[in-house]
């Protein structure tokens, strides 16, 4: 076959892959997190084993385990979310306060206040309704199932997986390596999971305790949106200092109004220039545009979960393309 017919085969076969991946978002995306936190857990499944529990009494100390931590999660983030709804008045009241005076020192920005006027109009059509909830709730359950189902199977027969992949090799040798590939791969997502939530958790504390200082109400929920939001790199952090500025523009006025943004600024760019590189190292280095292009494509196809699954998922294919994971 000739090398551009090859090429474009792999750019058609890579094309079909995204286009079904996006059509089978509501499966794909929830199956993709339940592997990736599957292999977060391998060691924790190990340890079941060797202190001789049976294997599907692990994958389910393991299942509940993981949902009891996302729901602890969950917990944590309701009060913070309650408070953006109700401070979201004041908020908006005072972004009108500066457009206002911006639009004294330049008169161009009148176009732009005529357009952001009907959007603050209809602002209140745009707040979730009880039944806008019900209509959401059957397809959020759906993907819960998923998840627990896709997870416990994996957790359960991990090995049997790894070991049929491994027999798709023609020789013996081809499989054995394979095979320590594909649970190299495993223990290296799991060690870069693991280090990357103690960095993320290390940053929310600071968060909350910085926040604590500058009293900001609930600070220690903004800290656990500041540990979630770091999964999400790049966008995460972006996201998340626009929210404490609004924070700020509705607890404080003047130049204070900033201190919320710029004390979670500090943290963060203390926390990638130094805490992470150094924890991380070089064992775990990725190509920086790589790590941003995985993920856009993983929020593009997936949403949120994309955001927290692209660098992971990303970190297995590159362990099993260069033949590494002697971990």
């Amino acid at each position: 076959m000739p090398r551009s017919a090859h090429v474009a085969l792999i750019l058609l076969a890579v094309l079909a892959a995204g286009l079904a991946l996006t059509l089978l978002s509501d499966i794909a995306a929830p199956m993709a997190l339940a592997l990736v936190t599957g292999a977060v857990l391998s060691p924790l499944q190990a340890f079941w084993s060797r202190i001789g529990l049976p294997r599907a009494a692990g994958a389910m100390a393991s299942l509940v385990l993981a949902l009891v931590l996302v729901g602890l999660i969950g917990l944590l983030l309701v009060p913070i979310v309650q408070q953006m709804v109700a401070q979201a008045p004041h908020v908006w009241a005072d972004l009108q306060g500066v457009v206002t005076e911006l639009r004294q020192m330049a008169s161009g920005l009148d176009s732009m206040r005529a357009e952001v006027a009907p959007a603050a109009a209809d602002s209140p059509s745009a707040v979730p309704t009880v039944t806008d909830a019900l209509l959401v709730a059957p397809a959020a359950m759906a993907q819960l199932v998923t998840f627990v189902g896709t997870l416990f199977f994996f957790l359960l027969t991990r090995d049997e997986i790894y070991d049929s992949i491994a027999r798709s090799q023609p020789d013996s040798m081809g499989r054995d390596e394979l095979a320590t590939r594909l649970r190299g791969a495993e223990r290296l997502v799991s060690r870069y999971f693991i280090t990357i939530t103690l960095i993320n958790l290390g940053l929310g504390v600071a968060t909350a305790a910085a926040l604590q200082a500058l009293g900001v109400e609930s600070a220690v929920h903004w800290g656990a949106l500041a540990f979630l939001m770091n999964y999400v790199v790049y966008l995460g952090p972006v996201i998340l200092t626009v929210a404490l500025g609004l924070a700020g523009i509705a607890a404080f006025d003047g130049p204070m109004a900033a201190m919320p943004a710029l004390a979670y600024g500090a943290i963060i760019f203390v926390e990638s220039q130094f805490v992470t590189p150094t924890m991380v190292g070089k064992r775990l280095e990725m190509n920086a545009l790589l790590v941003f292009v995985a993920l856009l494509i993983g929020i593009r196809l997936w949403g949120p979960i994309g955001g927290i699954v692209a660098i992971p998922l990303m970190l297995w294919v590159s362990v099993l393309a260069a033949g590494k994971g002697q971990a």
